[in-house]
């Protein structure tokens, strides 16, 4: 049989390998997309909802959403792997679903998007003094600029007198979170099914986010008249921007590489300031230079 490659052949299989990367690009710009209006989404479903009950609503629908995933999958969950969704769950999506529900009370949409990019310079820091990873010399100023443009953020309330928007440190707390948690995923889950990962942690806080949440007077809040929006809104932020796109995250992740797959974090403040833009929020030159800073230092970070 002749192993010879026709002329023919050729274009097709680099227009393949092109449509490839097309494709995760998209999903790409997609993700960033989902994250960057989930701060908005935020906003709006506060209108109504407390912070507690935002955050509560967001897990416990993802976790109903993905029930169907852990009947059918239920044979093959890794046994020995619960402690790890379980450090997952509370690190990556249980406590910081609280702490920016909290934040976005008092915190612009658009703040808080920038603060997030921070993630992968937390996720750098976490892996070196915890999981025993190198942060090479170069990337050190990428971290000290990131940094820079948080404190840049937090102090946009600066007047007359020293004040600062401390809500602005519950989010950088989340993503010392989220730094705990990838790192996790990477070195005890990186060998089960992105998938499986989200419903698994979501089993572990799904029922107690439940719990919390019917302790509380959420069915009047639901029987006002203007709660069907505020409560949609939180209901996507479940089972779009926590469920559907933890896994679409990680399908990104294991397509390509860390690095591209970390640049996502260029993009959702993007569309955070967009939304928080359109919705009529403030944003001053000091946002600006703040959320330019930031993106500076994440880029430095993540260049080879």
């Amino acid at each position: 049989m002749s192993t010879d490659i026709t002329p023919q052949e050729i274009p097709s299989r680099e227009i393949k390998i092109e449509h490839s990367a097309l494709v995760i690009w998209l999903l790409l710009t997609l993700l960033a997309l989902i994250w960057g209006s989930s701060f908005i989404l935020m906003k709006k479903s506060l209108v109504v909802f407390s912070s507690l009950q935002v955050g509560a609503i967001r897990i416990f629908s993802a976790f109903l959403f993905f029930v169907p995933v852990l009947i059918t999958k239920r044979a093959s969950i890794p046994s020995g792997k619960w402690i790890y969704f379980a450090l997952t769950g509370f690190l990556g999506v249980f406590f910081p679903a609280f702490l920016f529900t909290i934040a976005g009370k008092e915190l612009q949409s658009s703040i808080s998007g920038a603060l997030n990019s921070l993630t992968p310079l937390c996720t750098l820091i976490v892996g070196a003094l915890f999981f025993q990873k190198e942060i090479q010399k170069q990337k050190i100023f990428g971290i000290v600029l990131g940094l820079l443009g948080s404190a840049f953020l937090i102090f946009s309330n600066l007047r007359e007198n020293l004040t600062i928007n401390a809500y602005a440190f519950l989010v950088l707390a989340a993503t010392v979170m989220y730094g705990f948690n990838l790192n996790i995923v990477k070195k005890y889950l990186n060998d089960v099914p992105a998938l499986m990962v989200t419903a698994c942690l979501l089993a572990v806080i799904g029922p107690l986010a439940g719990i919390m949440l019917f302790t509380t007077d959420i069915m009047d809040r639901i029987s006002q008249p203007n709660a069907f929006g505020p409560l949609l809104y939180a209901i996507l932020l479940g089972v779009i921007s926590t469920g559907l796109a933890t896994v679409l995250f990680n399908y990104i992740l294991q397509r390509s590489t860390p690095v591209f797959a970390s640049s996502v974090t260029y993009l959702i403040p993007i569309f955070a300031f967009m939304w928080g833009f359109l919705d009529g929020e403030v944003i001053t030159l000091q946002h600006i230079a703040g959320m330019a800073i930031i993106l500076i230092g994440v880029y430095l970070v993540n260049k080879n």
